[in-house]
């Protein structure tokens, strides 16, 4: 399946080492962990709540590069958190409560995690579609995240934006913190 990631320009699309900052599914030290979305607007959407990014003019300052990546999911041991919906798109002050569970199935044996877009309202990563000559919004669907546990050195990216920014359209489907 093909994942999608933003990072900035000068970096790659994956962490090698523990030096990553904490999030979601990872504490100080127990890192590297990839972050992935399974649509290009989830990766933005995480992003822009990351950076508290609400309003069109603040886009002019986005300059990321936004990759394709193949993860072959049968080659993952995927685990699916068991925690309630508000704690696995909630915001910082959930972290503590998704971290402890990371840890809970790594130590059973996972090397992914799935979960439902924090980044995301719920429905929001229906991207468009062609009508005419038009472009509208799809039927809702809810996003997803893949959270890669380790390294990853044998993954595949393509860089699909060198240097770009969301579409005004994203800002309205980010679920902010």
């Amino acid at each position: 399946m093909i994942w999608f990631r933003q990072v900035e320009p000068r970096y790659p699309f994956f962490w090698e080492s523990s030096r990553q900052r904490p999030g979601r599914w990872h504490g100080p030290g127990e890192g590297p962990v990839q972050y992935l979305s399974d649509t290009p607007d989830g990766a933005w959407a995480e992003f822009l709540r990351h950076e508290g990014i609400t309003e069109e003019p603040d886009l002019a300052t986005v300059e990321r590069r936004m990759w394709a990546i193949e993860v072959p999911e049968d080659s993952e041991r995927i685990s699916r958190p068991r925690l309630f919906q508000r704690m696995l798109r909630g915001g910082l002050e959930t972290y503590s409560a998704c971290q402890a569970e990371a840890r809970r199935l790594r130590l059973r044996g996972a090397t992914a995690l799935a979960a439902p877009s924090a980044g995301l309202v719920s429905g929001g990563a229906r991207g468009q579609l062609v009508r005419g000559e038009d472009l509208i919004e799809a039927s809702a669907r809810d996003g997803r995240t893949l959270a890669l546990l380790g390294p990853r050195p044998e993954l595949r990216g393509w860089a699909c934006v060198d240097a770009g920014r969301p579409a005004v359209r994203v800002l309205p489907l980010v679920n902010q913190f």
